[in-house]
């Protein structure tokens, strides 16, 4: 049988032809989704790692202990959002870049502070600061998965390549 002009050859799922404005929703409930977890993440552990920091004699433990600060934001904000990735059963691909993310940006940080282009004592405060704009990197580079193109939903299980 010849294929016409009429006789589709590739069948494109419906969910390639979601309107501008609907991606931009995906997008942005993704990223809300997981900018929440991190948000409660670095909140309860900020206040017990300042308790805990206090214990031991440190007043300011950002400015006084600045490595094992960004070592603590990084994972009281990391934890909660992979977790929240997890429990949404988001592909295990993007889950392991947007984690990959924040130990990526701690590394820099610190990196930055040992050279002394970062003041040491800025630098917690300064991840916290950039966490939440360093996950749109990843999201940017899978555009199509965070905006729904793929087929992609809360609850998906489509693995993105």
């Amino acid at each position: 049988m010849a294929t016409t002009p009429h006789t589709p050859v590739l069948s494109v799922p419906s969910d390639h032809h979601l309107s501008l404005g609907r991606q931009a929703g995906h997008f942005l409930r993704h990223y809300g989704e997981m900018c929440i977890p991190m948000c409660v993440g670095f909140a309860i552990g900020d206040l017990i790692y300042f308790w805990a920091a206090h214990q031991f004699g440190y007043s300011k433990p950002f400015s006084d202990l600045p490595e094992l600060s960004v070592v603590i934001v990084t994972f009281t904000m990391t934890a909660p959002m992979t977790a929240w990735m997890l429990y949404r059963r988001m592909a295990r691909r993007p889950v392991a870049e947007m984690t990959a993310t924040m130990p990526i940006l701690a590394i820099a940080l610190l990196a930055l502070g040992w050279l002394g282009a970062v003041p040491k004592g800025d630098l917690a405060l300064t991840e916290h600061g950039l966490m939440m704009p360093a996950m749109l990197v990843p999201m940017f580079l899978r555009l199509s998965y965070y905006t729904g193109r793929n087929g992609h939903h809360a609850q998906g299980t489509q693995t993105p390549h």
